[in-house]
């Protein structure tokens, strides 16, 4: 695909030689002539002046003359639009593979494929342009919405986590609810979907979930949240709409992340813990981001402040005063920071 014509369906200009074929797209570092590459922004600058692309699509700020460039105010986004016409899907009709196991009452929609060892239960209803990668597996009754591709070994619909003591053991609190996926969503490989215990455990329009991930039952997740991998949400956990939930998350049973918020890699929300709307939380448990990280900073401190406290004992033995730290040189008050002259800046 020639250049010119790429500029064009994407809407955008183009500086340099329109007429010039571009075949393929790579990173910017292993481009070629005939590649497409992408600048993002000015940390990107260097490495794309050194990059041997045939083209760069590329933000206004990036300057570059000489270069075939397509400028774009998102260029991120220009260049996953240009890969769909570089790396065109071959039209596919709806197709079973024949290791398939389709249970009785199933109702698939126009154009859906089904992947080698997938196991599809009774009654599961599945939207028009759905893909099931080989070996998913879909309990009794789920309903997903139209175009959802569900990668190799996610599981929706497994009994949600729910027992009762009996006085000398847990007894089965039967899970008779089911998961219901909304339009355009994408489950990663070995993510697992709980049932509900009653009703249903939801996943709105628009969800990326990332491989490796745990719903459980009765969680409710709005429209257009993105959740990275190796994060586990607890029973009856709602999100809201376009929160983005980090990798390595463990979120505790009925907790609330209201919409827009971002819960960073690796941070814990406590049970019923709310995060309000468009706040960014780090940490376990997790707290404001700024509060975060100046507790990191006063963590980093610590050291200084103990050879500190050791030296100002040391020098109270040498003096012949009293052996005891009085209390106004403890290391609480040398964290203080007029105790803290030699600290570092």
């Amino acid at each position: 695909m020639r250049v010119r014509e790429l500029a064009e369906r994407l809407g955008l200009t183009f500086e340099g030689d329109g007429e010039k074929e571009i075949s393929a797209a790579a990173e910017l570092e292993r481009a070629g002539a005939q590649d497409l590459s992408f600048v993002a922004g000015p940390k990107y600058f260097a490495a794309a002046h050194a990059s041997s692309a045939g083209c760069l699509v590329a933000t206004p700020n990036f300057e570059a003359p000489g270069r075939t460039l397509i400028r774009a105010k998102e260029a991120r986004m220009a260049f996953a639009q240009a890969l769909t016409w570089l790396y065109p899907q071959a039209e596919t009709t709806e197709s079973i593979h024949p290791t398939a196991v389709i249970a009785e009452g199933v109702e698939l929609g126009e154009g859906v494929r089904i992947g080698a060892g997938c196991v599809v239960g009774k009654n599961v209803k599945i939207g028009a342009g759905s893909v099931l990668h080989p070996r998913v597996t879909i309990y009794e009754g789920v309903r997903i919405g139209a175009r959802a591709v569900l990668h190799s070994g996610c599981v929706l619909g497994a009994d949600g986590f729910g027992f009762a003591w009996a006085g000398d053991r847990y007894v089965k609190f039967p899970q008779v609810g089911t998961v219901v996926l909304g339009d355009d969503v994408e489950i990663g490989a070995n993510t697992t979907i709980d049932r509900a215990a009653l009703g249903e455990t939801w996943i709105g329009n628009g969800v990326k979930i990332d491989n490796l991930v745990h719903i459980g039952h009765n969680c409710r997740i709005g429209d257009h949240v993105v959740i990275a991998a190796q994060t586990g949400l607890s029973g009856q956990v709602t999100v809201g709409d376009r929160a983005v939930i980090g990798g390595q998350v463990g979120i505790g049973d009925k907790a609330k992340i209201e919409a827009g918020a971002t819960l960073g890699s690796g941070c814990g929300i406590l049970t019923s813990k709310i995060v309000r709307s468009g706040q960014v939380v780090w940490g376990t448990p997790a707290r404001p981001l700024k509060e975060y990280l100046e507790q990191l900073a006063c963590l980093s401190r610590l050291p200084h402040w103990q050879k500190q406290w050791q030296q100002e004992r040391k020098r109270q033995a040498q003096d012949g005063e009293e052996k005891r730290v009085p209390a106004e040189t403890t290391p609480a008050t040398l964290a203080d920071p007029k105790h803290d002259d030699d600290a570092p800046k």
